[in-house]
């Protein structure tokens, strides 16, 4: 409360009185749940993406406040990055919040509601991205309008990205800082990332903010064998060498790898959890017996598979692709296996690791998509995934962060967080800017279940409180003292 009100009390004249001041937060975030629904309603399922529609659609809510508006055209069509720039004195570096404007597509007949209504329901928001992460556009968007309108004073402009191709595709946050990279450049970005969990009974259990991302990498296993007629089938069979190889995949488990953000969110989870999972969860943390980690091991597997991935690069096949003909026994038969990757693993090495597993007669493991790379540009992605590291927890942004996460959500445990998935934040991580990831509202297990699948839905309340510690945030980092 003291600090709340050391807050007020530092923007009384730009704000009259205190009690104005809540007043037009209550009315701001409900406008974060209006927002939303706009947002939601425009299509942006990608494939085709057609973000370009969205990004129109928000300039004409910020262009009146005094942002400055670029929309990045692509060269495929509708698809469009927005920057929405409020400027600030200049004394500072630029704060960047990045959040993409695609989503994946839907099956509509398993929803049992319009995906793109934005229906409001028993208290949740339903919606194609109302968690990943059309919540997140509308929670940054709310928030850096909200100081537009309380005409705060900034020591650093604050940039807005709305960008496409996140999900998929060419022209994502890559594309666009290679040549637009000043128009996004800043001293730290908030994107994406760690979650804000909730238990059954409402009780917010830990807040864990993402310092660093898994990348991607695939890796294509090849069978080779005679092709011939299918009357006449060889021992050298492409399909049935294929197929042992990824049965020796599939019963292989790459080993336990935790960097030190990792071993803080299991000690946190250790704190937060009943037995027996509190002690795996701290053995897995900070035991040095080989027989407790192991066992651990085994009980986070069976317990989350989310809390699985963090702790090792994963094994996921993606693609089979074997034959053209049914009369034909194919020359060759190939697997595309992707693998999420921690900060720190040599693509090179992995590589080399899961040829000897799949080891037999006519195998081959070579990387998947980068066929047309020459061998200078393979060694130079390499090198990017290799030296991209976790961003630091002693800037302003991340200590600002875990203070207002704690202050929001009072009886909350704050923890750094690596984050399964990747995102579109390498554009900055590889340049060494520091990117912190967050979904700023509180969702339980069975809501984070939903996204990517059906009946996708954010409580409305998490969206009002997300706000409220967002905007909170800017104040802290980039309003004038």
């Amino acid at each position: 409360m003291r600090a709340i009100a050391r807050s007020l009390g530092r923007y009384a004249c730009l704000l009259a009185l205190p009690c104005a001041l809540l007043f037009a937060q209550t009315t701001e975030l409900n406008a974060t749940a209006r927002l939303l629904q706009e947002v939601i309603a425009i299509d942006t399922s990608n494939p085709p993406g057609r973000e370009g529609a969205l990004a129109e659609m928000l300039a004409t809510k910020l262009r009146p406040l005094g942002f400055q508006i670029d929309i990045i055209a692509t060269p495929e069509a509708g698809k469009a990055h927005l920057i929405a720039r409020l400027k600030g004195n200049g004394t500072k570096r630029p704060i960047l919040l990045a959040a993409h404007a695609d989503v994946v597509g839907v099956e509509r007949e398993k929803w049992t509601m319009d995906p793109f209504a934005g229906t409001v329901k028993d208290g949740y928001l339903y919606g194609r991205g109302a968690i990943d992460f059309k919540g997140g556009v509308a929670v940054f968007t709310r928030a850096v309008m909200m100081l537009a309108e309380n005409k705060v004073p900034l020591d650093r402009d604050v940039i807005l990205l709305v960008e496409a191709d996140e999900e998929g595709g060419k022209y994502n946050t890559t594309w666009l800082a290679q040549d637009h990279w000043d128009k996004i450049d800043c001293e730290f970005s908030l994107n994406e990332g760690g979650w804000i969990l909730k238990n059954d009974e409402g009780k917010v259990d830990y807040v864990s903010i993402s310092t660093a991302d898994k990348s991607s990498v695939s890796l294509l296993i090849t069978a080779r064998g005679t092709s011939t007629h299918s009357s006449m089938p060889l021992e050298d069979n492409a399909i049935f060498q294929l197929s042992k190889a990824m049965a020796k995949l599939a019963d292989y488990q790459t080993k336990p790898f935790l960097i030190p953000s990792t071993r803080k969110f299991f000690a946190t989870l250790a704190k937060t959890s009943a037995p027996p999972m509190s002690q795996h969860y701290y053995n897995i943390a900070a035991s040095q017996d080989p027989a407790e980690i192991a066992a651990a091991d085994v009980a986070i597997r069976k317990h989350s598979p989310l809390f699985h991935a963090l702790i090792r690069n994963t094994i996921a096949p993606v693609f089979l692709n074997a034959g053209f003909r049914g009369n034909v026994i194919p020359g060759h038969a190939t697997a595309t296996v992707n693998f999420r990757i921690i900060p720190g693993t040599d693509p090179e090495e992995l590589r080399a690791e899961i040829a000897k597993v799949v080891a037999g007669e006519g195998i081959e493991v070579g990387y998947a998509g980068f066929v047309n790379l020459t061998q200078e540009e393979m060694e130079e992605r390499r090198r990017r995934t290799v030296s991209v590291q976790p961003s630091g927890e002693e800037t302003e942004l991340y200590q600002s962060l875990s203070t207002r996460a704690k202050e929001t959500y009072p009886e909350a445990e704050v923890t750094p967080y690596l984050f399964n998935a990747g995102t579109d934040s390498i554009a900055w991580r590889a340049r060494g800017v520091p990117v912190y990831g967050i979904y700023p509202y509180p969702i339980t297990d069975t809501d984070l279940m939903r996204m990517h699948g059906n009946d996708e839905r954010v409580p409305v309340e998490s969206l009002e409180s997300g706000t409220r510690m967002i905007y909170g945030v800017l104040m802290d980092v980039a309003a004038s003292k």
